[in-house]
């Protein structure tokens, strides 16, 4: 009958309905599951990048920490380099003034020999006769001559150790300063390697 048509249509037309809505989520469950499984992908790639990223950080961290204590290091020495350096030049400035305030009492002491000398032969002017005053001052001039060249000599002896010293300074500072031209030089080119290897990684990420 048209009744039991209609009925029958109906009971199809459900049927029909329910199957597709279970075609539809099962559809939508396996998509969800793709999708899932597409994050969690993404989470493990991004799980080793990090990893990647943390093992780069610390290497880079590690050669800092190296070029930091070696800068240090080179630091302290040269400033005990500066510090002797600094010694030493005082050290041969103290002998050099010495000398010259022995010299310069030499020199006044002889100064004051000449004039007791000069005095005492006014006052035995009469007894001595020219020829032995005479020996007897050239005597002195030639003592006070000798003494004048050893000084002299003393003094080009110790001008030469003093310009000697002053290039070795010279030289000391030239190494330190292309010492730690060096040193930055070697910090820059680790740094430079370290984020050469980071963009590599980045890149083939």
């Amino acid at each position: 009958t048209f009744q039991t048509n209609i009925l029958t249509e109906l009971k199809n037309w459900k049927h029909n309905l329910i199957q597709h809505h279970k075609l539809q989520m099962r559809q939508e469950k396996e998509k969800h599951a793709a999708h899932v499984k597409q994050l969690q992908n993404e989470m493990e790639n991004l799980k080793e990048l990090l990893h990647t990223y943390e093992i780069s950080i610390s290497r880079k961290d590690e050669v800092i920490t190296n070029l930091t204590q070696a800068l240090e290091k080179q630091k302290e020495r040269v400033e005990l380099m500066r510090k002797f350096t600094l010694w030493r030049i005082q050290h041969v400035k103290t002998k050099k003034e010495e000398y010259a305030n022995s010299i310069a009492d030499r020199h006044f002491r002889t100064a004051l020999m000449k004039k007791v000398w000069a005095a005492w032969r006014s006052a035995s002017e009469v007894r001595w006769k020219d020829k032995v005053a005479r020996a007897c001052q050239l005597r002195a001039e030639d003592v006070c001559v000798q003494l004048t060249n050893d000084y002299e000599a003393k003094i080009a002896e110790l001008t030469a150790t003093l310009e000697q010293r002053k290039a070795e300074i010279l030289r000391l500072h030239n190494e330190r300063d292309q010492y730690e031209d060096t040193m930055k030089k070697a910090f820059m080119r680790g740094v430079c390697a370290l984020n050469l290897e980071a963009m590599t990684m980045f890149q083939s990420k």
